[in-house]
């Protein structure tokens, strides 16, 4: 039954990135210049925005206090047993791949489960990842308002109050500063397709 409603749940958020696709191709008009990067059709539109957080070092922080370079952004948790590595260490890839071609871009690790992920979890986490990655977290209010910024699912599954795991969405969000969300990529997209994506985006906007 949990699966049967992380699937209908999942497939919500789905449904809304494909409903701000058409909002935003309606209503953007031709002056887009970043048409020439879209992978996808959503960009733009109300994903994304502000948040407040805690840094894995200890610090509150803003969005405009992180993002202040293309960043890769990702919703996940520290003690998922696959799906979160998996997809950290791509983005941590395309980060490489970047790196190698002189494009400037750094990820961010959101944890959906406060309640384990102190800010020195993730950053130990982060640290295995990449040294440009840098993980969030903070209290229950504040993972929330960021998730429902980025249309995001998560939800705790009953279990071992140790061990329990959490059901989410697996999308990476593309943020620029002062722009805002532009793109995003799914799971399978490869390291090598973000990176060109992301340096689409830089070279445009620069």
């Amino acid at each position: 039954m949990n699966k049967i409603y992380s699937a209908t749940a999942i497939g919500l958020v789905v449904a809304m990135l494909g409903g701000t696709a058409a909002y935003v191709l309606l209503n953007r008009g031709g002056g887009d210049e970043f048409a020439s990067c879209r992978s996808s059709a959503v960009a733009g539109g109300d994903i994304g925005g502000a948040f407040e957080l805690v840094s894995e070092t200890g610090e509150t922080v803003t969005d405009t206090d992180v993002i202040t370079e293309p960043t890769l952004v990702y919703f996940g948790y520290t003690f998922c047993p696959d799906v979160c590595p998996l997809d950290s260490a791509r983005n941590a890839e395309a980060l490489d791949v970047l790196a190698e071609r002189g494009v400037d871009a750094g990820a961010l690790f959101i944890s959906v489960d406060p309640e384990r992920d102190t800010p020195e979890v993730v950053a130990e986490f982060t640290e295995v990842m990449h040294p440009k990655m840098l993980g969030l977290t903070g209290s229950a209010e504040q993972v929330k308002a960021a998730s429902q910024a980025y249309k995001t699912y998560y939800k705790k599954q009953p279990g071992d109050p140790e061990y329990y795991l959490v059901d989410h969405s697996t999308f990476t969000y593309l943020v620029l500063p002062e722009k805002g969300f532009v793109e995003f990529f799914r799971r399978e997209t490869t390291s090598e397709q973000i990176a060109d994506t992301v340096q689409c985006y830089a070279q445009a906007g620069s």
